[in-house]
């Protein structure tokens, strides 16, 4: 049986490692090169903790200030766009307590199955991608924030997940060689990180030497159905034929689904990340400053700096506004670690594929009985990466799936 994925980021080499696993022939093609995608420049961190969806309570309020301030964490682009129309007004019904609370058991277990995978994956011959199990810090600075975040590590415990509300002189014991300017954090020692840039090399490597067909710069122009299943994609003047299809383009998957006649609700969200080569001060634990929404983890020798959550149509342009932002509230943060503002060669940036809920879609396509749906993973793409190829696999294989799907079903806005 051969399957084909459309996608090389996280999500798509994680499918076609399961998928060849359980004895598919796996083919996956890419518009472009496999080797600069958002699997690369991410945060690295692989994240149970985050049991809140991006559409959260209070973020439509907290977005339409931050939509007055250029260096803001958080910016939506007006546009008359009927794709930005219809996820915007998707997003603002979505963002209240009730789809809240009902998404943060699903999230919680979608992550644990990956950082179960993830530590399987770590042990397999030929990889090494620098997997820590140190946890994640949440850092704040003011009192109100203080109180929400120990409401949120109090709902973590009640879920099973390992989280302690901490004092700066507590953190600073953590975090030794830091000069601390906070109040105080969460440390949830529930999560973990790695180098995302070796587990993608690794990751190509092993499937390659494993007998998966690469085939890069290969932009899919058309898809091509049959009695309700898809017969064929069309790649330039070439057709491919397989018996299934898994659709992981990542931020162009609602461009690829509408060569398939559907839409799928999804928008890009860009994001700017700095790595610094061997600082003279580092952190020893990954952190997130949660007023100014911004993620710094160690990745051996390294350090990568980065935030910010552009919705707006796909675009390459570097607004370096944003990323004096970022480096602003490092500053604010931590008053010793070297993080200066870039050059604007040096800012690596990527679009992450936004769910107006903030659940990713994972399933069969309504449309397609042999199309799989895997988008929408926004931040969590690498956390959820192995856990998402797994349960693609299960489903192609009739198996039952190691966690509900119900939340991420890809039919729940048709």
């Amino acid at each position: 049986m051969k399957a084909i994925i459309i996608g090389g980021g996280i999500i798509g080499l994680c499918s076609a490692y399961y998928l060849q696993e359980s004895g598919w022939e796996v083919t996956v093609m890419d518009k472009g090169d496999f080797k600069n995608n958002c699997s690369y420049g991410n945060m690295g961190m692989i994240v149970p903790s985050h049991f809140v969806p991006l559409a959260a309570p209070g973020i439509i309020s907290q977005g339409i200030r931050w939509m007055f301030d250029s260096k803001s964490p958080f910016y939506v682009k007006p546009a008359l766009n009927k794709q930005l129309i219809g996820w915007g007004l998707k997003f603002m019904k979505s963002a209240n307590a009730q789809q809240a609370a009902a998404a943060a058991i699903p999230l919680r277990d979608i992550n644990l199955l990956s950082r179960s995978l993830f530590t399987e994956l770590a042990q397999k011959p030929g990889f090494d991608f620098g997997l820590e199990r140190k946890g994640i810090i949440m850092y704040y600075k003011t009192a109100a924030v203080a109180e929400e975040e120990a409401h949120l590590a109090k709902q973590a415990n009640d879920m099973g997940l390992d989280a302690a509300v901490l004092d700066k002189a507590a953190l600073q014991q953590l975090e030794p060689n830091v000069e601390l300017n906070v109040l105080g954090g969460v440390h949830y020692r529930c999560d973990a990180h790695l180098y995302p840039n070796e587990l993608m090399q690794q990751l190509i490597a092993y499937l390659q030497k494993s007998g998966v067909q690469f085939l890069p710069h290969t932009e899919v122009t058309a898809i091509k159905t049959t009695q309700g299943k898809v017969s064929a994609v069309v790649a330039g003047e070439d057709t491919h034929t397989a018996d299934l299809f898994v659709m992981a383009a990542g931020s162009w998957t609602p461009a690829v689904a509408r060569l398939a006649g559907f839409n799928i609700p999804m928008m890009p969200g860009k994001g700017y990340s700095v790595t610094l080569d061997a600082p003279a001060v580092n952190l020893n634990i990954p952190a997130i400053l949660c007023e100014a929404r911004v993620a710094l983890t160690p990745m051996r020798n390294k350090l990568r700096y980065g935030g910010t959550m552009e919705v707006a149509p796909i675009n390459d342009k570097v607004n370096m506004n944003r990323v004096a932002g970022i480096v602003e509230s490092v500053q604010r943060y931590f008053g010793n670690l070297p993080v200066t503002m870039p050059e604007k060669e040096e800012v690596w940036h990527g679009c992450r594929p936004c769910s107006p809920d903030g659940l990713p879609f994972i399933g069969y396509s309504k449309q397609y009985s042999n199309l799989l749906l895997a988008g929408g993973h926004a931040m969590m793409g690498l956390s959820l990466g192995p856990a998402t190829g797994k349960l693609l696999a299960q489903l192609a294989n009739g198996e039952q799936t190691s966690i509900d799907l119900t939340a991420f079903r890809p039919q729940r806005y048709n």
